[in-house]
């Protein structure tokens, strides 16, 4: 059994096994394209470039319609990026365990809903709910940055 080792790579972290045979390392050489499009294309169906279209229409309005400064307007279209992929990624779980800690229901601390019921619920104590948001923003900005969106100023 061969080992491949990614030239430069010097960590320990995960290394392939075995090269992938000719015939389909050439199959997959052939079809880059549309595999690096197929996996940058997140799970609601928007691509890239839908991503970038929604981002310049809502920097567009604030800018034009509401006349902010262009900083200003893209960082209102970025918040507003964040909150679609957000809506368009609903996270539930099942009523009487915290999605933030596991814990079940507390007199001081009770389970609360988030969300809509439509998609699911998402149930938090009070106390867990802002690093739970706070993680699912860092997750939304990460999907967005691989999307080709940069966080822009101060965001």
């Amino acid at each position: 059994m061969r080992r491949y080792r990614r030239p430069g790579w010097s960590g320990s972290g995960l290394r392939g096994v075995d090269r992938a045979p000719s015939p389909l390392r050439d199959e997959l050489a052939r079809h880059k394209v549309e595999i690096v499009a197929l996996l940058r294309r997140d799970n609601t169906g928007w691509t890239a470039e839908d991503w970038r279209a929604y981002f310049d229409e809502r920097a567009g309005v604030a800018e034009y319609d509401v006349g902010l400064p262009r900083p200003e307007a893209e960082e209102r279209a970025y918040a507003c990026c964040v909150a679609e992929w957000l809506c368009q990624h609903p996270v539930s779980s099942a009523p009487g365990r915290c999605l933030g800690c596991g814990g079940g229901e507390r007199a001081e601390d009770r389970l609360v809903p988030h969300g809509i019921e439509s998609s699911g619920l998402a149930w938090l104590h009070d106390a867990c709910w802002p690093a739970w948001h706070r993680q699912r923003k860092a997750k939304a900005i990460d999907a967005l940055t691989i999307a080709g969106l940069r966080p822009p100023g101060r965001i």
